[in-house]
């Protein structure tokens, strides 16, 4: 098993950085409100300043979503949307202990962060453009195929585990209570990405190690370098 983007997609766009991180031990008893507070409260300092859509990372991904053909206004990056509704309510709703952190962790970045239940996966996961062909779980239980070329996290068998470039995961590899060994990927688009993507993996990581004594293999992708052995 693997993860990796497809050359096409690394050949339009080059400014991508990703961080990649797999862990094993997950578990749903733990506490983690404390732990969040911190990160709640780098993303409410930021917002002080600047509203999301002004954050050069959003911006970022704003023009990599016209570069798509969507709205960005109607389609935003999760990152964006989480922000948006942290500014509103000061507050994110509680879904999975480690859900919550990696959702603190990317509004604290403004850099969007998907997580995968990997015993939900066959085979490699690869970031490309859709066929049309592949299918997609919705939460409400439905299956949807992908519009063709649009950017989608695909496996082995030919089902999507995100659309829209994580704007939108699918129900079927969500973290659930029964999950155990999960894929981060973290990606940027802004100038400053390369050192912000590594700061962000490493951030999880420490928190994984001190909330569930967890080990997580990590890794930074490029072009040059674009697989991650899972």
């Amino acid at each position: 098993m693997y993860f990796r983007h497809s050359n096409e997609m690394w050949s339009e766009f080059p400014e991508l950085v990703p961080g990649v991180l797999l862990v094993d031990g997950i578990t749903a008893d733990v506490a983690v409100t404390d732990r969040l507070a911190t990160f709640h409260a780098i993303a409410e300092e930021r917002l002080e300043s600047s509203s999301e859509g002004e954050m050069p990372e959003i911006q970022a991904w704003r023009r990599t979503f016209s570069k798509m053909g969507l709205k960005p206004t109607q389609y935003r990056c999760a990152s964006e949307a989480l922000l948006r509704r942290f500014r509103q309510e000061k507050s994110l709703p509680q879904l999975h202990p480690l859900v919550d952190l990696c959702n603190a962790i990317s509004i604290a970045f403004a850099i969007p962060v998907a997580v995968f239940d990997l015993a939900k996966i066959s085979g490699e996961l690869e970031v490309r453009h859709a066929t049309g062909k592949e299918t997609y779980l919705t939460f409400a239980g439905e299956t949807e195929h992908p519009e063709p070329r649009e950017v989608i996290f695909a496996d082995g068998a030919g089902r999507a585990h995100a659309r829209r470039w994580t704007n939108r995961q699918s129900g079927l590899s969500a973290v659930r209570e029964d999950t155990r060994s999960v894929l981060v990927v973290a990606e940027a688009m802004h100038e400053a990405a390369s050192g912000d993507v590594p700061k962000l993996i490493a951030a999880l990581a420490a928190e994984l190690a001190t909330v569930w004594s967890a080990q997580a293999k990590t890794k930074v992708l490029s072009c040059s370098s674009p697989r991650f052995d899972l």
